[in-house]
C-alpha cells in the first residue's frame, strides 16, 4: 500500500472524506509553508498569521466534511482563496488596512526548512529573506499582494486575478511595477541578495 505522501491532493481529500485523518495531516504538511508564509506577508503579524492559518484548515475540514468541496484537483488555490478571504475579513472587522512596517521580531522564514544548509548558508539566506521582506513592506499593498501570491503561493496570474478581483492584465501590471520598485530600492540602497 502507498503512503499518504504519494497521494495527490484530490486523493487525500477523498481519503479524509472516508475518515482517514492522516490524509488531512499530509495535506496540511504539504501546503503549510506556502499558506502560512502568504498569510504572514499579508497580515504582518506572526500570531495573527498562525490563527488565520488554523482557521483556514478549520474551514477546509468543515467544507470537506459537509460535502461542499468541488474544486477537484485544485486544493492549494482553493485553500489560498480561503486564506486570502480570511485576511480580508480580518481587516474589514478591525476597520483598518495593514500598515507597512518592518518588525525584527517576526521572521517569516523560520517556517522554511534549511536542514541541508551550513550555518553560514542559513545566515546568508536569512539576511537575504529579511532584505526582501523589508522591501516588500515598502511596496504599495496591491503590488505586494500580487508578488506574495505569485512567488510565495505559486499561484498563476489567472488565479491571482480571480482572488484579488481584478483583471489578469491588472495583476500582471501590479507585478511588473512591484518588481520595478524593488529593483529601484536595490539600486538606491545598493542591496545585494
Amino acid at each position: 500500500m502507498r503512503t499518504h505522501e504519494h497521494f495527490t491532493d484530490q486523493q487525500l481529500v477523498h481519503q479524509f472524506k472516508d475518515g482517514d485523518s492522516n490524509a488531512l495531516e499530509t495535506l496540511v504538511l504539504r501546503h503549510k509553508d506556502k499558506l502560512y508564509t502568504s498569510i504572514f506577508l499579508l497580515v504582518k503579524d506572526k500570531y495573527l498569521a498562525e490563527d488565520l492559518f488554523q482557521e483556514v484548515f478549520i474551514r477546509v475540514i468543515d467544507t470537506i466534511r459537509g460535502n461542499r468541496y468541488t474544486e477537484e484537483g485544485k486544493f492549494l488555490p482553493w485553500a489560498m482563496r480561503i486564506a486570502h478571504n480570511l485576511c480580508v475579513d480580518h481587516f474589514r472587522r478591525v476597520k483598518r488596512t495593514p500598515t507597512i512596517k518592518t518588525s525584527d521580531n517576526h521572521d517569516i522564514f523560520e517556517v522554511l526548512n534549511f536542514s541541508d544548509d551550513t550555518a553560514e548558508q542559513k545566515m546568508m539566506k536569512n539576511q537575504s529573506y529579511d532584505r526582501i521582506r523589508r522591501m516588500l513592506d515598502l511596496l504599495p499593498e496591491e503590488q505586494r499582494e500580487v508578488i506574495v501570491l505569485r512567488h510565495y503561493a505559486d499561484l498563476s496570474f489567472k488565479e491571482i486575478a480571480s482572488l484579488t478581483n481584478c483583471s489578469i492584465n491588472t495583476a500582471l501590471g501590479r507585478m511588473r511595477y512591484g518588481l520595478i520598485n524593488m529593483r529601484k530600492m536595490m539600486m538606491e540602497k545598493q542591496i545585494t541578495l
